[in-house]
């Protein structure tokens, strides 16, 4: 079980990390386990951690954790029944927490509100059309000065962007650019290539 949890703090189990990246369009941190968490919440603010757990159904809101390694366990342990309701057949997992943190990472404002309803239901006959969503918004071109335009200035380059540029540039995590590949700029409209040049390491690039 993988779960993801986006910019606004909204955390969905998937079944597997492919269908992570494929069923989420923002830019998001996974983990499978509570030490994976604890690694990432060792580094968000404060507000965040509290944040995230306060907007989880049926917990006693808090003003402050002792460490983020007790907030992970908290949230970690929390979350396991979205775990187990992730489970059953083709029901689409359903994010449990809408709460924004104010000490978190910043959403997209200009984000349209058909990408909400698509996370409720994504059947895969709607899947043309939301290629056809997705190649309007290339033509249009990604929000100027958003975390897609910076990503693909770097991919569009002769020779692209290394793993370690993108982290660097972006502050995300390996799991997370992965995740963005294969995720958000698929959905974007956009093909990218990984290679790996000989004594070289991973290398991302969009095709032209």
């Amino acid at each position: 079980m993988t779960f993801t949890i986006d910019s606004e703090n909204n955390i969905t189990a998937h079944g597997t990390p492919e269908e992570a990246a494929a069923a989420t369009a923002t830019p998001f941190d996974t983990f499978a386990s509570q030490k994976e968490l604890a690694e990432l919440a060792a580094a968000w603010p404060a507000e965040r951690l509290v944040a995230i757990w306060n907007s989880l159904p049926g917990v006693e809101p808090v003003k402050g954790f002792k460490s983020a390694k007790a907030a992970a366990s908290r949230i970690w342990e929390r979350i396991q029944g979205l775990g187990e309701a992730a489970k059953p057949e083709a029901e689409p997992a359903k994010p449990w927490a809408h709460k924004k943190a104010k000490g978190g990472a910043q959403a997209a404002k200009g984000a349209p509100a058909k990408a909400k309803a698509s996370k409720k239901a994504t059947p895969p006959k709607d899947a043309p059309k939301s290629k056809k969503a997705a190649k309007t918004q290339e033509s249009a071109g990604p929000r100027q000065g958003s975390k897609t335009a910076q990503v693909v200035a770097m991919l569009q380059r002769r020779n692209g962007a290394t793993l370690a540029e993108i982290m660097e540039k972006m502050g995300w995590q390996k799991h997370t650019v992965r995740g963005f590949m294969a995720g958000a700029m698929k959905k974007a409209g956009y093909s990218v290539e990984s290679f790996k040049p000989e004594g070289g390491e991973s290398t991302f690039r969009i095709n032209q």
